[in-house]
């Protein structure tokens, strides 16, 4: 993995990780909230809220309305997905996925980690049809809640571990973004796609142009890709990763041009020294002018808008969607949820899969001297992060949503996905910690 704690666009990983982490936590707090609640005899307000609240608008013949569980998961979604697609880009321009010998690593880690999850789930439900549309929900990691987790061993755990799971989640979001797109999706409008291709089409001019309004592409992006998507039955979702691709990423000018051009500015300013200064002058007041123009230039709209939604993605668009999807009311036995075949094979993949897919797979990488581990990471520490890979939530959650049309069995779904990320969560945490005490 790249050593350097800032890439060339400014992106800083620690920073990337402390939210993450934070973020984690938020959610394991809502989750809470919500599994409580919709096990309280309050569970028809919650079920109310999410369900029977309508909202939205129309325009004549058109008309966009739905409840609010829709609009969180078609609507919150897509712009969360729409910052996924912002870091697979930074990632891949300038990032863990940048380079060969930095990407192969993370990327065979998580093509293990989803082929072999999905495997398993598969020869525990091979036999019953209804059952197997599931095989996608275990194939998830959520980097928030395990980045959470991982930052309670705080400087025991080594920040290059920390990027190989970070680069591997972005990875493995990349495989689910696929994986929605291709197979969880039911019936495609033909007429509506080729809509979206053409507003698509549209922002990659504009970034080809030299258009650097971010107003440009929202509003192509959200009145255009997106509401093709809505109305052409592939998930709106995917929509918010293209319209991500098309955001232009290098800046306008470079960071040495940048450095060069304000060596030269404040060389030829008149800035006083003097302290308790109450106004600027003119000429300081054009200079920091000056200095915020060139500072706008030499950052890129993506990095710029990355900045800006990625704490609302992980404060504001998770906790809102665990919220909504994390409340299984559990009715009946409880055991009987936890040993059905569509539970079993969630947690036997989360836990299991995602352990054996990216340990063998970050084995036989090495083992071909294709690449290396990344400086002071071992095969301890590989093993607990791979375990705590197994916190699916999130996407899981997601998916378990798309997979089964049968509410029973989205429920069902839904307590193998907690199960098997608590236990992950368990086994990953003293894994983890228990390698850190043998390194000292």
């Amino acid at each position: 993995m790249n050593g350097d704690n800032h890439t060339s666009t400014g992106f800083n990983i620690h920073k990337f990780i402390h939210q993450e982490s934070f973020g984690g936590f938020l959610l394991i707090g809502v989750t809470i909230i919500a599994v409580v609640w919709a096990n309280s005899s309050y569970y028809d307000v919650y079920n109310h809220i999410w369900h029977n609240v309508k909202m939205g608008f129309s325009f004549g013949d058109f008309e966009l309305k739905g409840d609010l569980h829709h609009w969180v998961n078609d609507g919150l979604m897509a712009m969360f997905f729409f910052v996924i697609g912002l870091e697979i880009k930074r990632e891949v321009m300038d990032g863990g996925l940048s380079s060969f010998q930095d990407a192969i690593l993370p990327i065979a880690a998580a093509v293990g980690g989803m082929l072999v999850p999905a495997l398993i789930y598969v020869a525990f439900n091979y036999n019953n049809p209804q059952n197997i549309e599931g095989w996608g929900i275990p194939m998830a990691t959520d980097i928030a809640f395990a980045l959470g987790l991982m930052s309670l061993l705080g400087n025991r755990v080594n920040v290059k571990l920390k990027m190989f799971l970070t680069a591997l989640a972005i990875a493995d979001d990349l495989g689910a973004i696929l994986v929605i797109a291709f197979f969880y999706t039911e019936s495609i409008d033909i007429t509506e796609i080729i809509y979206a291709m053409i507003f698509l089409g549209v922002l990659f001019g504009g970034n080809k142009l030299g258009i650097r309004h971010t107003a440009f592409y929202a509003i192509v992006g959200l009145g255009g890709v997106w509401l093709s998507f809505i109305y052409s039955g592939v998930h709106a979702t995917i929509a918010g990763v293209l319209v991500a691709m098309a955001i232009p990423a290098k800046p306008k000018i470079s960071g040495r041009q940048y450095i060069d051009r304000l060596k030269k500015l404040l060389k030829g300013s008149k800035i006083s020294t003097t302290e308790n200064i109450a106004m600027l002058s003119s000429d300081e007041a054009h200079t920091l002018d000056e200095v915020i123009k060139i500072t706008k230039e030499a950052e890129s709209p993506s990095q710029k808008l990355e900045h800006i939604l990625h704490p609302f993605s992980v404060f504001f668009i998770l906790p809102i969607f665990a919220l909504a999807n994390a409340g299984v009311r559990i009715e009946g036995s409880l055991l009987e949820l936890l040993f059905h075949p569509i539970s079993l094979g969630i947690i036997a993949g989360l836990v299991l899969g995602k352990f054996l897919g990216i340990s063998l797979l970050t084995h036989l990488i090495v083992k071909m001297k294709i690449t290396s581990l990344p400086k002071g990471v071992d095969f301890r520490q590989i093993y607990g992060a791979s375990l705590l890979a197994g916190i699916g939530f999130t996407m899981s959650i997601f998916i378990s949503d798309l997979a089964f049309s049968d509410e029973q069995h989205v429920q069902t779904a839904k307590v193998g996905v907690f199960s098997a990320s608590i236990l992950s969560a368990v086994l990953g945490m003293m894994l983890l910690s228990y390698s850190s005490k043998q390194k000292k």
